[in-house]
């Protein structure tokens, strides 16, 4: 087997020399340069293309961003973006993403050798998993011309809020979303085709702290309905979208006849905080037949187990194909446990969600 190809770009001459060292280790990776910035980049991929690129975001000379644009339009090659860890510098992260970077390694401002050295294999597992990603599909998205961001009023405009009246029993739907690498992109997608009328969703998308909230932010700025980083107590109602907070849980629980999640601190599960078995467990127990999962693109096999549960307890449960997701890996894996009632191309999960309203 072919060792995989691996560039660095970072103008820290420590996040370099840490990087390499531990790339140098693994013999399935080969590093063909460790430079500064993109512009050196670009010289030394004349002589050798890397398989693989990871990439800093603010550099000098040249920013990554404006570098991962020109290599997407040159010839595409993965890249996994290493971003300092900073709420600041989310959004300029998440453009990366949208931009048809594979996925997202954090690094802190300090502690950068220690951090790095126990981050080992969170990075060597990101650098096999853009190698193999469906590359295609990133840069046919980020290609995507991004939608006119909708004029958005509430009810407050015309008169103030009435009093909550609690029901005794809800018919309301409850839709699940779980994903993660290729999931921001996947996730947009979705999104924007749905109407303002359509019912509450809960969506896990693994992604680190500080990185949600600019996130769905985003995303609200670009879809008809309202999409917010959750909060402990947020009620699940419909036209809203709430997206677990990094490094946090979230659960649905259920007060009389209303829906809200709860937010919690917790040990990581399948190694993420937080989790898409969590979430989906926890709609499998609350909504039952009330609700419909979807498991999206991915490594790894979060969710899967979660999703049968939805699917035992009467929900009706999807997984996107193959040939739509960068990474078939989730999907994959509730597949072959039979937790997918249905197996959809990403560009038809609108249209199932819209058809529950």
């Amino acid at each position: 087997m072919e060792r995989i190809k691996v560039m660095v770009v970072d103008d820290s001459a420590v996040v370099r020399q840490v990087m390499v060292g531990m790339l140098q280790d693994d013999p399935g990776m080969e590093v063909v340069a460790a430079v500064a910035d993109p512009l050196f980049a670009m010289q030394r991929m004349k002589l050798q293309w890397p398989d693989v690129i990871l990439l800093d975001v603010e550099m000098p000379r040249m920013d990554g961003i404006t570098f991962l644009r020109k290599i997407m339009q040159e010839r595409p090659t993965p890249v996994v973006i290493c971003s300092t860890l900073t709420e600041a510098g989310a959004p300029t992260t998440l453009e990366a993403l949208a931009a048809g970077a594979v996925t997202i390694i954090t690094k802190p401002k300090i502690g950068l050798k220690q951090f790095l050295g126990e981050s080992a294999e969170e990075l060597l597992s990101a650098i096999r998993v853009a190698a193999r990603a469906n590359l295609k599909r990133l840069v046919a998205r980020a290609a995507r011309p991004l939608p006119a961001a909708p004029v958005k009023h509430t009810a407050d405009v015309i008169l103030a809020p009435a009093r909550e009246r609690a029901m005794a029993e809800t018919t309301e739907r409850i839709v699940a979303i779980g994903t993660s690498t290729g999931g921001t992109q996947a996730l947009q997608e979705v999104l924007v085709e749905l109407p303002a009328v359509c019912p509450g969703i809960v969506v896990v998308q693994h992604m680190p702290p500080q990185f949600t909230a600019a996130f769905a932010s985003r995303l609200n700025s670009l879809c008809a309905i309202e999409v917010r980083e959750a909060q402990n107590g947020d009620r699940v109602v419909p036209g809203c979208a709430l997206i677990a907070p990094g490094g946090r849980h979230m659960l649905l629980k259920r007060s009389g006849a209303q829906y809200h999640v709860e937010v919690k601190e917790g040990p990581p599960v399948n190694r993420h905080c937080p989790s898409v078995d969590v979430l989906f467990r926890s709609v499998a127990k609350i909504a039952g037949a009330n609700a419909t999962g979807f498991i999206m693109t991915g490594m790894g096999d979060d969710g899967a187990r979660g999703l049968k549960e939805m699917r035992d307890a009467g929900a009706r449960t999807v997984a996107q194909d193959e040939h739509t997701c960068v990474v078939f890996g989730m999907p994959k894996e509730a597949i072959k446990l039979g937790a997918a009632e249905k197996v959809v191309p990403l560009d038809e999960i609108p249209g199932l969600i819209r058809a529950l309203a």
